[in-house]
């Protein structure tokens, strides 16, 4: 059965999130997109654990429902920790993701944590101890947790980010690299840019939303085809079965926050060739850049930009349906003409998920105009334009832009970023 998996959102305990990320509302969002397995986000919260204890039920082998919900959305037991240390002289700052497959086993793990630091001070709290550590102490919890690194190319906060990241996971994790069997790509990165990596090819790259709203809920995901089970999506990840993972659905990378290098404060957005020949340094201030994920894949890479692993997860890149809207209509996703055009497509054609990535252009017409079917269309053949993301600020797609629509799409600007042409 093909099962769409959001493994990673935060509740509303995480700062900068919205009040209405708790459990009733994920699970609601969730099969408004078509997603059946969410993520609970930030369960060691002891706040947001008591909520979850109170509304959730084990419904199937570790997965949950919510009690006096008509949603068909399961959760799962997932939470991001932060880990600040010191490593061979050099800070370091590393999320990671953290999957438990019951709440008396997220119960035993967050009681361990709030010996360790204070797990109230966020929904994604900072301890002083390392990442490898972290693994260790999940996996004594259970060993059917999943320890997977968090939004892994990000600058600040990853295993591979520019500024406080390592060069490989076996120097991060050490001897508890034998548990990690997956990275998270983030937004900023995809899974086609990490094949270029020989070092990843035993790794799983799986894709989440990170939503920090309800409506961010599945700007990435992954498509099974599994059980309604928790052990079953662990098999798979543990095993990278391609039979069973279908795809990963995507950002455009250079969307994502951190896709180029550059400086916000003076607004210099580069891509990796023009930083390196300023050595990388803020051609306006000359402070040094924020390099950014095509930066450092670059840095690790052993592999040609346009390379295909043999046993690579395939990956479709998508658009959510609110962004697809507004871009047709010119207005903000955010506007209630949007949001109303939104929920009308939905009633007619069901999950999000379904019309953007199954539904027939002569089905997709029936229940909405010809621009929405054809800009549906435009975004799975990835005939966008995209003005690439840097140093925070995200970046800008556009899915009509002038006749020549292939101009700047991922592959044409790879291509001119090393010189391929």
């Amino acid at each position: 059965m093909r099962i769409i998996t959001d493994l990673h959102v935060h509740s509303k305990y995480s700062r900068a999130t919205s009040k209405e990320m708790n459990a009733a509302n994920i699970v609601k969002w969730a099969d408004k997109k078509g997603i059946g397995i969410i993520a609970s986000g930030d369960f060691q919260h002891p706040a947001y654990l008591g909520e979850l204890k109170n509304s959730l039920v084990e419904s199937e082998p570790g997965l949950h429902r919510v009690k006096n919900s008509k949603a068909k959305a399961r959760i799962i037991l997932s939470t991001e920790i932060s880990n600040i240390y010191k490593q061979d002289g050099k800070v370091r700052k590393i999320h990671t993701l953290v999957i438990m497959p019951t709440l008396k086993d997220a119960l035993k793990f967050s009681k361990f944590l709030a010996g360790k630091g204070n797990t109230a001070s966020d929904g994604r709290p900072i301890f002083g101890f390392s990442a490898r550590d972290l693994v260790k102490y999940a996996m004594d919890t259970t060993p059917d947790a999943m320890v997977i690194p968090a939004h892994a190319w990000t600058p600040w906060f990853s295993i591979f980010g520019s500024k406080s990241g390592f060069d490989s996971i076996e120097e991060c994790f050490g001897p508890e690299t034998k548990y990690i069997h997956a990275i998270e790509t983030g937004l900023s990165s995809d899974p086609s840019a990490n094949w270029r990596i020989s070092a990843l090819d035993g790794i799983t790259l799986v894709s989440n939303s990170d939503a920090h709203s309800p409506r961010k809920i599945g700007r990435e995901a992954n498509v099974f085809d599994c059980a309604m089970s928790y052990y079953d999506i662990r098999d798979i990840i543990e095993k990278k079965d391609k039979k069973r993972f279908l795809y990963t659905v995507e950002f455009f990378p250079e969307e994502g926050k951190y896709h180029y290098d550059g400086h916000r404060l003076c607004n210099v957005s580069l891509h990796p060739r023009e930083a390196i020949e300023k050595k990388n340094r803020c051609p306006v201030c000359y402070r040094p850049l924020t390099l950014g994920v095509l930066h450092r894949i670059e840095e690790l890479a052993d592999r040609p930009w346009n390379y295909v692993a043999e046993n690579a997860i395939p990956q479709r890149h998508m658009i959510q349906l609110e962004e697809i809207i507004a871009d047709c209509r010119g207005v903000a996703p955010s506007s209630k003409r949007v949001q109303a055009e939104y929920e009308r497509i939905l009633a007619k054609g069901g999950p999000e998920f379904e019309i953007l990535l199954d539904r027939t252009r002569e089905e997709i017409s029936e229940i909405a105009d010809e621009k929405i079917a054809a800009a549906i269309m435009n975004v799975r053949d990835e005939k966008v334009s995209v003005t690439p993301g840097f140093d925070g600020e995200f970046g800008k797609i556009s899915i009509f832009n002038g006749n020549d629509k292939r101009k700047n799409t991922p592959k044409t600007m790879q291509m001119k970023m090393f010189g391929d042409e």
